[in-house]
């Protein structure tokens, strides 16, 4: 195991109604006023907004409202979202809403307080000396955007997604009422338990050794959002099967499940690609890559990628021939994403091979290659999003 620094302060706050004690916890850090950032017209028709205004308003804080939040969330908003902060003297922002919200609300954080382009910090040109505090108020299971220091954003002048990370932005608290996430669309929870997913996956094929317990760690929460999908798909309604995604969601991203690890990430850098370009959910657009990337990487590892099959999708151990095993938990993973309605290659999220050539000239490859578990140069990554467009493993 690899030495680390284990570090998150977000202050979880869980359970039904914990929405209505937000301006308590906003008070108690010494905010005077919030911007209340969220997506899209169904927080306030839901009634959500109202009450998180009403909770500010008790506590005498005064609140701002900023909507108009899309999936792959724009630069565009959050310049908007720094002026209007700045006129406003906000020193509080709350999100409140799924990833795409809280990572908005983050890079306003960012922006605030800095004379430049937030955009600097996406390049790396700066490095930031401080930003405003972020509350959320989750509503949608799937990014762990509410206790990570990792924003993504999407740059509208030539629609390139970058993530940033950085402590200063990790939220400060984060109120996860499961009750939020109980009228969400069947794909938007199926797309939510892929993005957990791959934030364990991610952590999971390593080169570290040693590492038992965070396998373990990281194949129980693996068969918990296994599980509690398809609960929730067939009872939208079930409080247990959606707390347990919902604390998944934030354990698959914390980091707890990567303390001591090399991490791998090259899955996130393809499909980050894809959902800039096509508009995809970030959900859906691993739902193509993490399988294509499986299959390229997979000789890499056999014995790791047997026991995922073995631990995780239950597949017979061959131990006379461990690639067997490892090519059947691929097709489970496979079969799981297909169950839950996701997409499994190019067509089905309207990509087009043709397209592959723009998607590589957009990639980020620092130091010539991306991943850590296999390292991906630039032809790998064009053979794994041509396995994306075809036909799936053959058994």
């Amino acid at each position: 195991m690899d030495n680390f620094t284990f570090y998150n302060p977000t202050r979880i706050f869980f359970g039904r109604g914990e929405e209505n004690h937000v301006g308590d916890r906003i008070r108690r850090l010494g905010g005077t006023k919030v911007l209340i950032h969220y997506g899209s017209a169904s927080a306030v028709k839901s009634g959500l907004v109202y009450r998180v205004t009403s909770s500010l308003e008790r506590a005498g804080i005064a609140s701002v409202p900023l909507g108009g939040v899309r999936p792959n969330p724009r630069s565009g908003l959050v310049h908007d979202g720094i002026e209007l902060c700045r006129k406003e003297n906000v020193d509080f922002i709350l999100a409140v809403g799924g990833g795409s919200v809280i990572d908005s609300a983050k890079a306003i954080a960012l922006g605030v307080p800095y004379d430049g382009d937030f955009w600097d910090f996406f390049d790396g040109k700066a490095f930031p000396a401080s930003a405003l505090p972020v509350g959320t108020v989750l509503t949608v299971a799937a990014a762990g955007s509410e206790s990570s220091p990792v924003t993504v954003i999407t740059r509208e002048d030539g629609m390139v997604k970058r993530p940033y990370s950085n402590d200063r932005i990790r939220p400060v608290f984060s109120i996860l009422n499961p009750e939020l996430t109980t009228t969400l669309p069947p794909y938007q929870t199926a797309s939510g338990a892929t993005d957990m997913m791959a934030h364990i996956i991610e952590r999971y094929f390593t080169n570290t050794p040693g590492v038992e317990l965070t396998d373990r760690m990281c194949e129980s929460v693996l068969l918990a959002i296994r599980s509690e999908t398809l609960r929730a798909l067939k009872d939208p309604g079930n409080y247990d099967a959606r707390a347990n995604l919902m604390w998944a969601s934030t354990i698959a991203h914390n980091d707890i499940c990567g303390a001591g690890r090399e991490q791998d990430w090259a899955s996130h850098a393809l499909e980050h690609e894809l959902s800039a370009l096509y508009d995809c959910p970030h959900g859906a657009g691993l739902a193509v890559i993490l399988p294509a990337w499986m299959e390229y990487v997979m000789e890499h590892d056999i014995n790791r990628f047997a026991q995922f099959a073995l631990r995780v999708w239950g597949c017979e151990m061959d131990f006379a021939h461990p690639d067997v095993t490892a090519r059947a938990g691929i097709r489970a993973f496979r079969a799981f994403l297909r169950l839950t309605g996701m997409p499994t290659s190019f067509a089905e999220i309207r990509a087009r091979e043709d397209d592959i050539p723009l998607l590589l000239e957009k990639l980020r490859i620092g130091n010539n290659t991306i991943g850590s578990f296999v390292k991906l140069d630039i032809s790998d990554c064009e053979k794994i999003y041509r396995l994306a467009c075809r036909s799936p493993l053959a058994p």
